[in-house]
């Protein structure tokens, strides 16, 4: 074999490594559970809370809806 076939196999096999390697770190990520849950926790608190912390005006009324909505719920099937 020559040289430069040589260091073209050799090429081949590492980027297959690297290509193999991205996919065993790909799959572990997926299978770590905790992981994933912190990642998102954290999405859903960045998402629900204003840059100062607090909670946006749009979660306080959906949530204001639905209490209320419950709470209608509860008078009318009581009536």
């Amino acid at each position: 074999m020559s040289d430069d076939r040589t260091a073209q196999l050799e090429a081949e096999i590492e980027t297959q490594r690297d290509r193999l390697a991205d996919t065993v770190d790909q799959l572990t990520h997926k299978l770590d559970v905790k992981a994933q849950a912190k990642e998102r926790a954290a999405d859903l608190k960045e998402r629900a809370t204003t840059s100062t912390g607090k909670p946006r005006f749009e979660l306080l009324a959906a949530v204001g809806g639905v209490v209320v909505l419950a709470g209608l719920l509860v008078w009318w099937r009581r009536r």
